[in-house]
């Protein structure tokens, strides 16, 4: 986590507690390494990511192989989770940290969108990530119909 902040940003202070727990299912596998490596969206014909889930959810993953398109839920481990106001790089423009898809949040979880590419035994391939190496899993979902 990068403590640097731009000019027009705001930070605020954290609680003292979390309200939740989270389990975590699992891990994301992605070739990126750094915030700047990663792409800003993930794409269908980006490469293939693996979601290793740990084993003892297994049976959790019966009929997902159903559905071409899941939505992946995930912790962003490495966003800073106190600014108010930010300033995107690409835009330059001051936001509220709720009016930006930014990681940076009170509560770093994304959400993707991806197309299945297969199942081998606990690890979910798909494409379209736009995650770090390494991020935890929060939950795996079928994509709506639509």
């Amino acid at each position: 986590m990068s403590d640097d902040i731009r000019t027009g940003e705001i930070a605020g202070s954290l609680p003292e507690a979390t309200d939740a727990g989270i389990y975590f299912i699992g891990r994301i596998r992605t070739p990126w390494q750094t915030r700047a490596d990663c792409p800003r969206r993930g794409s269908p014909d980006g490469p293939i990511c693996r979601i290793e889930i740990d084993t003892r959810w297994a049976d959790a993953l019966l009929g997902l192989a159903d559905h071409p398109r899941i939505q992946v839920l995930y912790w962003m481990h490495q966003a800073r989770r106190d600014l108010l106001v930010q300033v995107p790089r690409h835009s330059g423009k001051i936001a509220g940290t709720f009016a930006l898809r930014s990681p940076v949040r009170p509560n770093p979880i994304a959400s993707s969108m991806v197309d299945l590419a297969g199942i081998e035994g606990t690890t979910v391939l798909v494409r379209g990530l736009d995650c770090l190496d390494g991020t935890p899993l929060v939950d795996l979902k079928p994509a709506p119909k639509g």
